[in-house]
């Protein structure tokens, strides 16, 4: 059987779902971004369990098919920026998720739209800021290092959607070290 989950974005997301299954009792097939498969069929109660303990912890279940196949947009776009950057730079992104979900590009830029109030285009910018965030915090990295990392054609480029998405400019970000990044789940 398999349950789509809303907020799994990243390893240790990965971690506490598969250690929840496993203190219900429930044994787990496989597990990824956004999805879990278990062994068997569950009941309704076990259902019911699963979804009371994913919420205590910041999860939940969709049993909607649009809002699954939109959590698996989300789940693509958040995989590509947080560890496959450099698959950003050689794909075309719109192929590769419409490849990847097995449905047209154009169905799903209007249902994501529908389900999320946004387009799938500023969910990207929107993952590649807060990635950007991040090496700022960290601060290892000059601006134009970054930009070359998340494939940005130029450093002005980066500072102006940054400031359009954040209200600041990268600088003055990395000077505001109580302005911390967002979780992804509450993007």
């Amino acid at each position: 059987m398999t349950l789509y989950i809303k907020n799994m974005v990243c390893d240790r997301c990965k971690m506490v779902i598969a250690d929840l299954f496993k203190k219900t009792g429930i044994t787990v097939k496989s597990i990824e971004l956004g999805e879990i498969e278990t062994l068997d069929e569950l009941t309704p109660e076990q259902l019911q369990t699963i979804e009371k303990r994913l919420r205590t912890v910041g999860f939940e279940l969709i049993d909607d098919k649009r809002k699954q196949i939109v959590q698996k947009i989300k789940t693509i776009i958040i995989e590509l920026v947080q560890n496959q950057s450099e698959v950003l730079k050689k794909i075309n992104q719109s192929a590769y998720i419409a490849e990847n979900i097995g449905r047209d590009y154009k169905y799903l830029t209007t249902l994501f739209s529908e389900v999320e109030g946004t387009t799938i285009e500023h969910f990207l910018i929107i993952q590649k800021i807060e990635k950007v965030k991040e090496f700022l915090v960290y601060d290892e990295l000059s601006l134009s290092q970054i930009a070359d990392m998340m494939f940005y054609s130029s450093v002005q480029h980066l500072s102006m959607q940054f400031k359009k998405i954040t209200g600041l400019t990268p600088s003055h970000f990395k000077q505001m070290k109580a302005n911390k990044r967002i979780s992804i789940n509450q993007l």
